[in-house]
């Protein structure tokens, strides 16, 4: 069993996670390399650099990690949508 879940249902996904606290501890951490790793970089220092790549690779395990819950939810979301239009579709034609 891997430690991150992959697999999520929509009521699953809803509710806060390890997988939540993990990208809530990750996400500032990203912001604040990407920041600094461009600002470095646009000034040509090699070091710049090498935390501009360190950031782009926590934003992707952090995408990594948090999207199959994201796509969990929306899918939810856009069956309840797709009924509620069903729905108001009927009311509009004063449909039963």
């Amino acid at each position: 069993m891997s430690w991150i879940k992959r697999e999520w249902t929509a009521a699953e996904a809803d509710r806060w996670t390890k997988e939540d606290y993990l990208v809530f501890v990750i996400s500032p951490i990203v912001y604040l390399l990407l920041a600094v790793g461009t600002a470095l970089s646009l000034l040509l220092l090699w070091y710049g650099w090498v935390i501009l790549g360190a950031g782009v690779v926590l934003l992707l395990v952090m995408i990594w990690i948090i999207d199959p819950k994201l796509k969990a939810i929306s899918g939810d979301y856009e069956m309840k949508q797709k009924k509620y239009l069903e729905d108001l579709e009927k009311i509009v034609r004063w449909e039963e």
